[in-house]
């Protein structure tokens, strides 16, 4: 294990404590914190992962439901976190479990389109997983998953002003704890909230802030084509030879 691991491993618990004391009214009625129930891969991806000065970070926004909900890891949609970056660990359950909205971990049969998209990328880019860290490290700036009575769910950016605020001091203070560890060229925000939280979290920071397309479905510019878009503008960032 490296020190960066070492080091992410103590933000990371850091993180999940801090978030964990927070508390959220109505109109959001669940929160899922995988990096407590997903630990154990949480912990595999961080030690096998986590390498110190990568080209850059790339930074989501916070875990889909079907994704890093389920396996703890990044954009993590099932078959590309098992298959690709070989990591298959038990999962554990929420507190409370929203009933619309079930924890499979790896048994989960949905399959996340966003993770699919950015892993698929990932994949058909590079030599393997090992190739793809030596220059990368995803991370997401809010760990939380947020759920309305009905299972919809709910971005960081919609909740209570007050709640908003709480989670964004905490999130921002890990984000630059993570910088600070790793020791990155760039970062990168993987759509224009975590390109502007990471602006506003990293306000002295002399690493480049960038972004590049979000893989969501929800946007029509992803769905014509999310791979050959993100590859154009990472290569226009200078972080692919």
């Amino acid at each position: 294990m490296t020190a960066a691991s070492r080091k992410l491993l103590r933000i990371t618990r850091d993180l999940s404590e801090a978030v964990g004391a927070l508390r959220f009214e109505p109109p959001t009625t669940h929160v899922y914190n995988p990096l407590e129930y997903a630990w154990a891969p949480v912990e595999q991806y961080l030690k096998r992962f986590a390498r110190s000065k990568p080209r850059a970070i790339m930074l989501g926004m916070n875990p889909g439901p079907y994704g890093m909900a389920q396996t703890g890891v990044p954009f993590g949609e099932v078959a590309a976190v098992r298959d690709w970056l070989g990591i298959k660990a038990p999962v554990d359950q929420p507190p409370v479990l929203h009933p619309k909205r079930p924890i499979q971990g790896f048994d989960c049969p949905r399959s996340e389109v966003s993770g699919r998209r950015f892993w698929g990328w990932a994949a058909d880019r590079f030599d393997g997983p090992d190739a793809f860290f030596d220059r990368l490290f995803v991370w997401n700036y809010c760990p939380l998953v947020f759920m309305e009575e009905g299972g919809k769910n709910r971005t960081p950016d919609k909740l209570l002003a007050d709640e908003r605020d709480a989670l964004y001091r905490i999130c921002d203070a890990s984000l630059a704890a993570v910088v600070d560890a790793l020791q990155p060229e760039q970062i990168i925000g993987i759509g224009k909230f975590a390109q502007g939280r990471a602006t506003l979290a990293l306000p002295d920071c002399e690493v480049p802030i960038g972004t590049v397309l979000h893989p969501s479905p929800a946007s029509p510019i992803a769905n014509r084509g999310w791979a050959p878009q993100a590859e154009a503008q990472l290569e226009a960032l200078g972080v692919l030879d």
